[in-house]
């Protein structure tokens, strides 16, 4: 984290006012924002260093500047120190200092880190509720270290997640000597020894988590088994894997469950809840969805002669909120999951079916409670206005994107037919008018598509294919994007507090290393200031239909931020939206439940709206939805590729056609399109050149020869070795290293002194000899 910054007093500075006092250095101003992340904007900074009147210029040019540099960036309207730790972070406890001090480091790595994770120390008063130890996982607010010595950070805990437990997955294996042992499911863990009476009634083939015992110093080491999962062989054991891995709670409490169905259908509007069931509000969703939380209708704007060509939207979304209230049983177990988790073989739900699947979800023809907006919006696709409704509403029909598309294409069926002219066409004229403020706006627009596993009745893959891309979907898309934008401006505007969705914008160290990318491929980037998702674009439009166009794509993905839920709101970069939160599905996500209760408290829509307790842990609440939604996808991205890899385990020797996902120092990672696999190929096992990895060009190069592989090329490949268990697979390159766009002559001089170095000769020098 460089040298241990000091608390100094804001006012003193060191350049000359006209007034005879002080503007602050860098180093001051740097110095401020790290130690006060919560008043880091230009105002508050204004005011802590007295900088009035013509100054302030000066102020806002020194902070461009210090962004420039890459030494802070922006966050809605504070700076933060890039980098650093945020106020509130989730953090792993993995160890003690000399003292017997507690020290943890993020439970996610961040992406802008160019050096060490810092750590961070964890106090723990005498009298306090919380105490967490060795191996917990909490959620924390974090500050500076004051001290001279000790972890950068020192934090405070503010909840203790459950206890995590040094157990490991394996499965149980029965030897032909009769020993059993542990074969385990994590790449990095070793082999273990089960004696028969530790073996807890586990079968050879059974899925196991089994506690590793204290061990002598020979032989392989020893473990008990705590439970049985479940076989290996049944059609759920590989998705079982990833939930107990990465410790997703898949099992509803009793209490939890009770309340569920305690819930009572609401069956007639109320006082507070108007009668929309007269709307022929349709949902359009994949066919085999189980629950509908998203409704919509479209309509020509009444008012032709004010606007012109203008249309309404409307987008009613599951009243969640009504049976999911603040503080109850099923608040807290929604909080504790933050989200649904899809595997091809079951979903993981957030809420008991009673819920999601049945008085949440918008059936057809049943009387659903819903939160509504309606938008209204001229001929360009600019929205105009925009108003929210708690509504009873029924819905006129279940439709597939598949039969909706296929009614607007001439192929109605006896469902749509009746449908089409009323309720289709309207819907999909509102979209042309979106679609003109979406080409406007110009959000990034990467093309990367997503591939679906169809499974067998075993549980085994079927087969792997991209699902088509209709205007279907991208229609019920642009209708949720325009929803979620009004609820962001609806409590901003209401000044009620709640949680955004945001991206960032790429960080100046991605984007130096885009720009070298692109050097080699002959394309320019501009250099200074942050770009716009439209310079993306224009990036991606030069490369369309050329050999380039899917590594760029890449490449570009790779500049960009992860997104995630903030109090703070500092936009949605890849959108191309000021302001941003997540709504219309508080059936499977969390942040949208209390979106939908911020909305119900701001607009006085009734009951059961954000309680105090809500409100004053917002920011602890982003923190824990956001850590969920990571391991969500880490556990939906693990079990794809064992499924996938137990698909293939039988073809070892079979050659394939790939494309290169991935380069790194020690090899290539591959990816078979037509299955969504992933593999790698050891650099050692390239052939008899020296390979060296080439960052800028994402390459590895051959020293001699100059050529090399590079991402997104197509290759030709042969699966060597297939670990079904741990998802991994080993392939051998077939196809010959390529000419490479750009110089090497620098990369090239860098190898030969890398191997002059290895002999213990000093690197040659260019230039004329004395």
């Amino acid at each position: 984290m460089g040298s241990r910054l000091l608390k100094r007093s804001a006012s003193k500075a060191s350049s000359s006012r006209a007034d005879g006092a002080h503007l602050p250095s860098k180093e001051e101003i740097l110095r401020y924002i790290t130690e006060n992340p919560d008043r880091s904007g230009k105002r508050e900074l204004a005011r802590a260093f007295n900088i009035k009147g013509e100054h302030r210029l000066w102020l806002k040019e020194m902070l461009a500047e210090l962004k420039s540099e890459g030494a802070i960036k922006p966050r809605g309207k504070k700076n933060v120190r890039a980098g650093h730790l945020p106020p509130v972070v989730v953090l792993d406890i993995f160890s003690r200092d000399a003292e017997g001090g507690l020290i943890a480091r993020p439970a996610e790595e961040d992406e802008e880190f160019d050096g060490p994770v810092p750590l961070v120390s964890i106090r723990v008063q005498k009298g306090a509720r919380l105490v967490p130890g060795v191996g917990d996982r909490v959620l924390a607010r974090v500050h500076l270290n004051d001290a001279d010595t000790g972890p950068a950070y020192v934090g405070r805990v503010m909840k203790i997640f459950e206890k995590r437990r040094k157990a490991v997955l394996g499965v149980l294996r029965e030897m032909r000597d009769g020993t059993l042992r542990i074969e385990p499911v994590e790449r990095r863990q070793p082999e273990l020894i089960v004696d028969t009476e530790f073996a807890n009634g586990a079968k050879s083939g059974d899925l196991v988590e089994v506690l590793p015992l204290k061990s002598g110093r020979y032989g392989l080491p020893k473990a008990k088994v705590l439970e049985v999962i479940g076989s290996l062989s049944s059609e759920k054991a590989v998705s079982m894997i990833a939930i107990h891995a990465h410790e997703i709670p898949h099992i509803f409490p009793a209490d939890v469950l009770a309340e569920a169905e305690e819930a009572e259908p609401v069956t007639r509007p109320s006082g507070w809840r108007e009668d929309w069931r007269d709307i022929p509000l349709v949902t359009i969703d994949p066919p085999d969805a189980k629950d509908h939380d998203d409704a919509v209708f479209a309509e020509p704007d009444p008012d032709q002669e004010k606007n012109p060509g203008g249309v309404i939207v409307t987008v009613a979304i599951a009243d969640v909120a009504y049976y999911v209230r603040s503080g109850s049983a099923l608040d807290r177990e929604a909080l504790k999951r933050g989200n649904s988790v899809y595997f091809p073989d079951r979903v993981v739900p957030m809420l008991p079916e009673r819920i999601s699947n049945d008085l949440c979800s918008l059936r057809e023809g049943q009387n659903r409670p819903a939160l509504a907006v309606r938008m209204r919006f001229s001929a360009d696709g600019r929205k105009l206005s925009h108003s929210f409704h708690r509504v009873l509403m029924r819905s006129a029909a279940r439709l597939s994107y598949n039969e909706a598309q296929e009614a607007i294409d001439g192929k109605p069926n006896d469902r749509t037919g009746p449908l089409l002219d009323t309720v289709l066409k309207p819907l999909w004229d509102a979209y042309e008018v979106l679609k003109r403020g979406r080409d406007q706006r110009e959000p990034l627009d990467l093309d990367l598509p997503e591939r679906k596993i169809i499974l067998k009745p075993d549980g085994t893959v079927d087969r792997v294919f991209v699902p088509p891309r209709l205007d279907a979907h991208k229609l019920i898309e642009e209708f949720m994007i325009q929803a979620n934008v009004s609820a962001a401006e609806t409590l901003e505007a209401a000044r009620q507090p709640f949680i955004y969705r945001v991206h960032d914008e790429p960080s100046l160290a991605k984007l130096e290393a885009l720009r070298e990318f692109l050097a080699s491929l002959g394309i320019p980037l501009t250099k200074g200031g942050a770009l716009r998702p439209s310079q993306f674009n224009a990036i991606l439009a030069r490369v369309k239909g050329t050999e380039h166009e899917q590594l760029v794509n890449e490449v570009v993905l790779r500049t960009q931020s992860q997104a995630v839920y903030s109090t703070d709101n500092f936009g949605h970069f890849g959108l191309n939206l000021r302001r941003y939160a997540h709504f219309t599905s508080p059936i499977r996500r969390y942040a949208d439940l209390i979106v939908h209760r911020a909305l119900i408290k701001a607009k006085e829509l009734g009951p059961y709206g954000l309680s105090r307790d809500d409100e004053t842990r917002l920011e602890e609440t982003a923190a824990l939805i956001s850590a969920t939604e990571r391991r969500a996808m880490a556990a939906e991205r693990e079990t794809i590729d064992r499924l996938v890899a137990e698909h293939l385990s039988s073809r070892t020797g079979d050659e394939f056609e790939a494309r290169i996902s991935g380069i790194a120092a020690a090899g290539i990672f591959v990816q078979l399109p037509d299955y969504g696999a992933d593999g790698f190929i050891p650099v050692s096992s390239l052939g008899d050149d020296y390979y060296i990895f080439d960052e800028a060009r994402h390459a590895l190069v051959g020293q001699r020869s100059g050529r090399g592989y590079q991402l997104g090329s197509s290759v030709d490949v042969r699966l060597v070795e297939v670990t079904p268990l741990a998802g991994a697979m080993r392939f051998e390159m077939l196809s010959e290293p390529a000419s490479l766009p750009g110089s090497s002559k620098s990369l090239l001089k860098a190898g030969r002194d890398a191997a002059r170095a290895r002999r213990g000769r000093k690197p040659e020098r260019r230039g004329r000899r004395k």
